[in-house]
């Protein structure tokens, strides 16, 4: 599918509602716990989708929008929200998560961006030039693929229960 700006929208406008309806008031063991090793809870991984909105989508589009900057990103710290969410419940973390979005949604909105636009370029520290147009489409499947990682985590966590039905369960494998 070429990209969509209304069609983005109605994923990234409904990830914090996904995440909330899914989250909300759970129990530890389904929202604390990861794959083992280094992994992710799906506690990080909201703490993750804070430090995007507060620190990447919205600046990096700035960036390659501004007649005036060198358009080089700033590299991305995958792993500040282990700081940055120290001390706060995964329900503060999905209200704050949903208010941030809302706030750059609504200025993403208001930008009124043109394909000419979309087309525009900046330099990611790895990948050199990227345009808006990869961005944008990139904010949108960063929320899906988290959104699968959470979902497959918490799975997970039933992986010796469920017995012989592992062997039809894709999402556990």
């Amino acid at each position: 599918m070429k990209y969509d700006i209304q069609k983005s929208i109605e994923i990234l406008d409904r990830t914090p509602v996904v995440l909330k309806t899914l989250l909300s008031d759970l129990s530890d063991d389904w929202t604390m716990n990861n794959e083992g090793g280094e992994t992710w809870s799906p506690y990080d991984v909201v703490g993750h989708l804070i430090h995007g909105e507060t620190t990447d989508w919205m600046q990096r589009m700035s960036l390659i929008l501004d007649e005036n900057s060198d358009h080089k990103f700033k590299p991305f710290d995958r792993f500040a929200m282990f700081e940055e969410s120290k001390g706060k419940t995964l329900n503060q973390l999905l209200d704050d998560f949903e208010k941030v979005r809302k706030e750059n949604l609504a200025k993403f909105k208001a930008l009124n961006l043109s394909e000419k636009q979309l087309d525009l370029k900046g330099i990611h520290p790895s990948f050199g030039e990227v345009t808006l147009r990869n961005l944008l489409a990139t904010w949108v499947a960063h929320d899906l693929d988290h959104i699968q990682q959470i979902v497959r985590v918490m799975a997970k966590q039933y992986k010796e229960e469920v017995g012989p039905w592992v062997e039809y369960l894709k999402i556990l494998k």
